[in-house]
């Protein structure tokens, strides 16, 4: 982890020995440590994900910044199936802290009533009007975006979009029109990568071919396949 040390400017003095130098401020040494457990904090959630994050939903941390992540999910049911909507995540400094909430943003469009049609900002404070660290974590709030697209039934939680609400239940076909044209917005700017982005897709080429080929050849003798072997088919694939 990087952190700076403060500490306290050295006192010029007559002696002879030269200047004397000051311990640094205890009170600056503790506000430090408590930062790097912040810092340790976040690092010890992000591996939690590996094997608990709800399905169809990835993050992957962005390559300068320890609270910055990028993510897709991809909806594979309900109103919003087969839409690929990616987000940015950000963590403030004091995360880990009470009522510090993760901050989640769309970059792409989402026609939701729990999602600001301006900025893009999921409502996570409507849903967890107190953030709790010793029970709420990144898998908490992720859990939440997922449900957001497969929910029917907005409650008094979901004010962010206060339009898209009333559509919902005033006119549900109308709603559901809406909520298509997004999907298909979400899919034609699938290979939009935004500048920086960790998670970036990028168009089929010859090589993506051979190895989905190479590998349903494979699947065929299950029993067959192994770490070594797959990595066999991907030299074979990029030689191509």
């Amino acid at each position: 982890f990087f952190f700076s040390l403060s500490v306290t400017p050295t006192v010029p003095t007559m002696s002879t020995k030269g200047p004397r130098r000051v311990a640094p401020s205890p009170i600056a040494s503790e506000e430090e440590r408590e930062q790097a457990l912040r810092d340790y904090k976040v690092t010890i959630e992000y591996k939690h994900l590996k094997q608990h994050a709800p399905g169809g939903v990835y993050l992957i941390p962005s390559l300068d910044d320890l609270r910055h992540f990028h993510g897709v999910i991809f909806v594979r049911r309900g109103p919003f199936t087969n839409g690929i909507f990616k987000f940015r995540l950000r963590l403030p400094e004091k995360y880990n802290d009470l009522n510090k909430w993760p901050l989640i943003t769309f970059s792409s469009y989402v026609f939701n009533p729990h999602v600001n049609s301006k900025t893009g900002e999921l409502d996570v404070k409507s849903a967890y009007p107190r953030w709790d660290p010793h029970r709420h974590y990144l898998v908490t709030v992720l859990t939440f975006l997922k449900k957001i697209f497969y929910v029917k039934n907005f409650g008094e939680d979901a004010k962010a979009n206060p339009d898209a609400k009333k559509l919902a239940l005033r006119d549900p076909e109308a709603y559901r029109k809406k909520v298509e044209s997004c999907v298909r917005e979400s899919q034609k700017a699938v290979f939009v990568n935004d500048p920086g982005c960790t998670a970036r897709f990028t168009e089929e080429v010859l090589a993506h071919q051979v190895l989905r080929d190479l590998l349903k050849r494979q699947l065929n003798e299950p029993n067959q396949v192994n770490k070594q072997v797959v990595l066999n088919i991907i030299d074979k694939a990029s030689k191509v």
